[in-house]
């Protein structure tokens, strides 16, 4: 059985695959710009589901602010360990930044059960208490810890 087994190759083939299902599905789909390609489609790469063509919405200058606030050195704090494992830490590390995920932090545990609150939120509480100037939450899988920060900011 002749099957590819290399990470880069399999990740490259999966991308020309989305590329040319969209240029056949949706032959007049045009992407915004090229970051907005790069990200729509690791969100289909990553979901396996088309539908984010319509569905994922960028507000305006959003996405250069965001690479702006990653070239500064700072924290990106997630909600699940999930998210935390998407992220290139390796890279992140070139412009001097880091990852942190509370959600099974001793703190959190306690804070969470004293408060009666999520572990996430209880996450945020403790990630917005820290003294690092900047800081950037990544919310994948947990509603209250977005809207925690919300609530708090």
């Amino acid at each position: 059985m002749h099957y590819i087994q290399q990470p880069q190759t399999i990740e490259a083939n999966s991308f020309t695959i989305i590329s040319d299902i969209i240029r056949e599905t949706r032959p007049d789909y045009r992407f915004a710009s090229p970051l907005h390609e790069a990200i729509i489609k690791r969100v289909i790469h990553t979901t396996a589901d088309f539908d984010w063509l319509d569905i994922l919405w960028f507000s305006a200058d959003a996405l250069e602010q965001l690479c702006d606030a990653l070239r500064q050195p700072g924290i990106i704090y997630t909600d699940t360990t999930m998210a935390l494992s998407g992220i290139n830490k390796r890279l992140l590390a070139t412009f001097g930044g880091e990852c942190r995920c509370y959600i099974s932090d001793p703190r959190v545990v306690r804070a969470a059960k004293t408060q009666g609150i999520t572990r996430s939120m209880a996450a945020v509480d403790i990630a917005i208490a820290e003294e690092e100037k900047n800081k950037l939450f990544v919310f994948g899988n947990a509603p209250t810890a977005l809207f925690r920060l919300l609530n708090i900011t």
